[in-house]
């Protein structure tokens, strides 16, 4: 009689999350306020780690939403440029399981394996000068909440002393944020810069040394007493005022 009565509760215990796990997923609703800066998302369900229970252990599912941050890179004249690459270095984020199920009031421990890392693929530019960095980040409340910078050509320098020319960028890196409400909809994706622009530099040789591209124009001369830019510490903390990000 005991070990039928501890057979149904292990019964019962596994069938209460297997059934959130394997339930229909939810359908994404999308209010785009990126500019086009972010695209072809979707919703998908990632195992996670695994819950330890008295008698069994269960597979934990969790919510990803996956896409692409995407942009355009130009020389100073406009025209695109081939094979620059930008990453995405995350600051802060929500990381914990998706779908805001809480913890389990039976689960002794969750697996060390479980930990949920922010996702982001490289992106390289295209003939077209398009950029694409895949990202998969895990929904937790309800919600996406990444912080971070976008840096431009990383090892620009490196490569210039290696190969004897490279795409030096204009802007090396910049903040952004991106949110998704999943109740709502609501999209944004705020950034520092709007338009990225390199330009190539160094001697080079052979192949290198035609490296497309136009070069910066030599600056003009300042007249005296002109008052510094603002630091860029102010400049991304504006960055972010026009959004309430479903606050």
């Amino acid at each position: 009689m005991k070990r039928e009565l501890i057979r149904i509760l292990a019964v019962t215990l596994l069938a209460a999350p297997l059934a959130g796990c394997f339930g229909g997923m939810k359908h994404l609703k999308v209010v785009d306020y990126t500019d086009t800066r972010v695209g072809d998302l979707s919703l998908t369900k990632k195992v996670t780690g695994k819950r330890e229970f008295l008698f069994f252990s269960t597979t934990k599912m969790s919510v990803f939403l996956d896409g692409n941050i995407q942009g355009v890179i130009t020389d100073y004249q406009g025209n695109p440029i081939e094979g620059v690459t930008v990453k995405v270095m995350p600051d802060t984020g929500k990381q914990g399981a998706g779908g805001g199920d809480g913890g389990d009031t039976f689960a002794l421990e969750e697996n060390a394996g479980a930990a949920i890392n922010l996702s982001f693929a490289p992106g390289i530019t295209d003939t077209m000068g398009l950029f694409k960095i895949h990202f998969s980040l895990p929904v937790t409340d309800n919600e996406v909440d990444v912080r971070g910078k976008l840096v431009y050509n990383p090892g620009w320098d490196q490569q210039r002393l290696n190969l004897g020319k490279a795409y030096e960028p204009q802007m090396k890196e910049s903040p952004f944020r991106l949110y998704y409400n999943l109740d709502s909809g609501f999209l944004a994706f705020a950034e520092g810069v709007r338009k990225v622009i390199v330009q190539p530099v160094g001697e080079g040789k052979g192949r290198m040394q035609n490296l497309p591209g136009a070069q910066a124009p030599q600056p003009a001369a300042k007249p005296g007493g002109e008052a510094a830019p603002a630091g860029g510490a102010q400049a991304e903390e504006d960055l972010f005022k026009g959004f309430d990000f479903g606050q």
